[in-house]
């Protein structure tokens, strides 16, 4: 068995992250982030959880950018083709569940 206490966590850089898991072919890490991601398109799908701290997860629909806050214990689920950029407010730590060899 193997315990991790999130709310300590941090990285030596932006969006670092701790390996959970590997679960058949999907990865299960722990994040930690001071900065915005960049404005990207899921190749897959993805499983975003707020622990700590705050996300405003930024999206487009349509054209038309979007903006969800996620405050601890909210969860995204990114498809494949959704196009989005999360925004740490002010860090956050972030479990992110997607198919294994993505950053």
């Amino acid at each position: 068995m193997r315990f991790v206490d999130s709310t300590t966590f941090t990285a030596d850089r932006a969006w670092g992250a701790l390996d959970i898991a590997e679960i058949d072919n999907a990865t299960v890490r722990l994040h930690w982030t001071d900065k915005p991601y960049i404005w990207h398109v899921n190749d897959g799908p993805e499983v975003f959880v707020v622990l700590d701290g705050a996300v405003d997860m930024h999206y487009r629909r349509d054209g038309q950018e979007m903006v969800e806050h996620l405050a601890p214990g909210r969860i995204c689920y990114a498809d494949e083709g959704d196009e989005h950029v999360a925004h740490p407010k002010p860090q956050a730590r972030i479990l992110v569940v997607e198919r294994k060899g993505r950053m």
